[in-house]
């Protein structure tokens, strides 16, 4: 039973052929958001350069904010960069002053500091500047994880186990990373603190120990484990220890991902034959089938306000990015090519694979921006909260 998990979902990537989307399921309807426009001065100081160019691109990523000409801006951005910090001014058209403040340390992160902190004063929303990101990629020949800024700069290997490390899964503070790596010739589950780098195997039952999901409070793991048999859902403490087994049946169940609260978890199951998704006490109990309207879902992921969940869907021989509204049912194909979906803080932009890139999807719009390459093949991002 040690192989089960593994084997199924080897033969779920072969598969040919896939229930295709219920055309009688209701769509989300998804409208253009309306973006404050922003003018941008070139900012001064020795770090000037870097510091504009990075408001910029933080402006344009944002969804709440967009670049304009001072003709057209409802706020205009004035600051300095010296050699380290930011110093950043944001002034209506009539003159007042709607942020101003200045940031210490690394220039690239006050600067993702200010926008996330000009997004929240403009839309009362959570900024994404701010946030992490994790993703597997083969650029030295074997699945390593590596780390980066939310746009995809600093871009840092994160392990060097010239083994398999895949199912990345940051916490929600970005401080830890859990994910599943075979250097043991099994299926087992490590957790990294990344400051310090330090690492531990938290998880080693025989059988396979995968897919890693880090709690809203830090303090728990969702996993899949095959210890007692059939590959089931698992809650541990955030060290590994106290095992509960969440979900019972023969099926195949794997991908957990919390709610907000931590209260419930969304999970793939394949109890009625092709994959879809569950909602469960994250304490265990029974399985309640999520209704999406499409025939194979897997990969899903928790928006961070509770409303939505995004996840894959097989059509046509490839996967696509589809989100479902929890409250209303309705359910909408937000991107036509794309793996393993994953939300932003602002649970509105989405990160997800696709070919060799990642890219990050603005759900309101449903603008996309191609954020990493050059690494080989990229797969299985996660995104800080």
């Amino acid at each position: 039973m040690m192989r089960l998990f593994a084997a199924y979902s080897i033969l779920a990537l072969l598969v040919s052929s896939a229930v295709a989307q219920n055309s009688n399921s209701p769509v989300i309807t998804i409208r253009k958001g309306t973006a404050t426009v922003v003018d941008v001065k070139e900012v001064s100081g020795p770090s000037g350069p870097t510091a504009t160019n990075v408001l910029k691109n933080d402006i344009a990523l944002s969804g709440f904010l967009s670049l304009g000409d001072s003709a057209s801006a409802a706020l205009t951005i004035s600051a300095s960069a010296p050699g380290a910090g930011f110093s950043g001014q944001a002034v209506e058209k009539g003159g007042s002053v709607l942020l101003q403040k200045s940031y210490s340390g690394d220039t690239r992160r006050a600067v993702h500091q200010f926008i996330d902190d000009l997004v929240e004063t403009v839309s009362g929303q959570k900024g994404i500047a701010t946030s992490r990101i994790a993703f597997v990629a083969s650029r030295t020949g074997h699945k390593e994880i590596y780390v980066a800024d939310y746009d995809g700069g600093n871009a840092v290997q994160l392990t060097h186990d010239n083994a398999i490390s895949v199912s990345p899964n940051l916490s929600p503070d970005g401080r830890k990373l859990a994910y599943t790596g075979y250097q043991s010739g099994y299926a087992d589950i490590y957790l990294v603190d990344l400051a310090s780098g330090a690492r531990n195997r938290i998880i080693k039952y025989p059988g396979t120990n995968s897919g890693p999901a880090i709690s809203p409070d830090e303090s728990r793991i969702a996993c899949t484990m095959s210890k007692d048999g059939n590959p089931d859902i698992y809650v541990t403490d955030i060290n590994g220890g106290s095992p509960r087994r969440v979900t019972r049946s023969r099926a195949a169940n794997s991908s957990p991902t919390w709610s907000p609260s931590g209260a419930e978890l969304i999970y793939t199951s394949d109890d009625r034959g092709g994959p879809q998704l569950y909602r469960i006490s994250s304490g265990g109990g029974s399985g309640r089938l999520i209704s999406t309207g499409f025939g194979y879902c897997t990969e899903p992921n928790w928006s961070p306000d509770g409303k939505k969940v995004c996840y894959n869907v097989r059509s046509g021989g490839s996967f696509q990015v589809a989100v479902t509204d929890l409250e209303s049912g309705s359910s909408k194909i937000v991107a036509g090519e794309g793996e393993r979906p994953a939300w932003g803080r602002d649970s509105r932009h989405i990160i997800f694979a696709r070919d060799s890139s990642l890219f990050m999807l603005d759900s309101a719009t449903g603008k996309e921006n191609r954020i990493v390459g050059d690494l080989g093949r990229i797969s299985e991002p996660t995104w800080s909260r």
